[in-house]
């Protein structure tokens, strides 16, 4: 009889497949990763991170905006509140430079961050004096009326003083 050629070479096949050592390595390499190895994976995700970090927005997001507008509007409601109780004129400093609001019957100011745009539409004269950068409310109820409009990245809000009946008013856009 004869006997066939490839029992040979199976049995060598599998004979090379057994482990070396008793850890799990065979011939062909490791079965995992080294410490060293998972260190460098992680510093150079760590590297990665510390570049890419700063290019994440940090600045002010749409909710954000409106809720300084929503600060402005409730201090200048503070304001015409003080001048209906008060019997007086109250004024509350807008100043677009400093980018600030400040309160006329208090101590209350409102700073926005430099990341929006600050513009105010105030009049020039007021119950026949200079306004200057005011908005005026008065014991009447009525105010010389502005606008203060917040921007950042297409959204604007904008907080109005009707000068008819002193009311304030949030309106939201979208300038896309």
């Amino acid at each position: 009889m004869k006997s066939d050629p490839w029992v040979p070479m199976v049995r060598k096949a599998v004979r090379a497949r057994r482990p070396i050592s008793s850890r799990g390595r065979t011939e062909g390499g490791e079965a995992g990763f080294t410490l060293l190895e998972m260190v460098c994976v992680l510093a150079i995700v760590a590297m990665l991170a510390a570049v890419a970090w700063p290019r994440f927005p940090s600045q002010t997001s749409r909710p954000r905006l409106e809720a300084y507008a929503i600060e402005v509007a409730a201090l200048l409601k503070a304001d015409r509140t003080a001048a209906l109780v008060r019997y007086g004129a109250v004024n509350a400093v807008v100043d677009a430079r400093s980018r600030t609001v400040r309160s006329g019957s208090g101590p209350w100011v409102v700073q926005v961050p430099h990341d929006v745009v600050f513009d105010a539409l105030l009049p020039q004269r007021c119950n026949g004096r200079a306004a200057l950068s005011t908005i005026s409310f008065f014991a009447s109820g009525t105010s010389c009326g502005g606008t203060i409009r917040l921007t950042r990245l297409g959204s604007a809000v904008e907080v109005r003083v009707n000068w008819l009946t002193g009311g304030v008013d949030i309106v939201a856009k979208n300038l896309l």
